[in-house]
């Protein structure tokens, strides 16, 4: 099973869409807390399932149980909490949420966590997809586009 990670921040719509197929995923989960935010440009949430499904065929889902909460983002963007926290705080609170038990692991093959981090390294996504491996009995592969 292939799950992949994605932020569509720093790249233009055509390398972004373009990975996304070339990888043939066939479904965005989203995972931001802020779907339709103005720094989404062509992320918006409407705009991008509307574009998803148009120029490749991807189903788009949001999914709240993957995002973070408002206060631990405020404080990580605010510098007012270090990554290592951040971290801990969002596996905490994805745990609580018993997202290993509301998500279906059959439903994530050829999906896609989405946010807006450009890389995986400082981003919840990663999380999300790490744990979600560690509590599944499938094997998942994570790919990080």
């Amino acid at each position: 099973m292939k799950l992949f990670t994605i932020g569509f921040t720093k790249t233009t719509a055509e390398h972004f869409f373009s990975r996304l197929s070339t990888a043939g995923v066939k479904k965005i989960i989203d995972a931001r807390l802020n779907r339709d935010g103005q720094l989404a440009g062509f992320a918006k949430a409407q705009d991008l399932q509307f574009f998803l499904e148009r120029l490749a065929s991807i189903k788009y889902v949001a999914e709240p149980l993957l995002a973070p909460s408002a206060e631990a983002l405020q404080m990580y963007r605010k510098k007012e909490m270090q990554w290592e926290e951040y971290a801990a705080e969002y596996l905490r609170l994805i745990r609580a949420r018993g997202v290993e038990t509301s998500l279906d692991p059959a439903g994530l093959d050829e999906s896609c966590l989405l946010c807006s981090e450009p890389k995986p390294d400082r981003c919840h996504r990663r999380l999300a997809a790490e744990y979600l491996r560690g509590c599944s009995n499938r094997a998942i592969e994570v790919i990080h586009l």
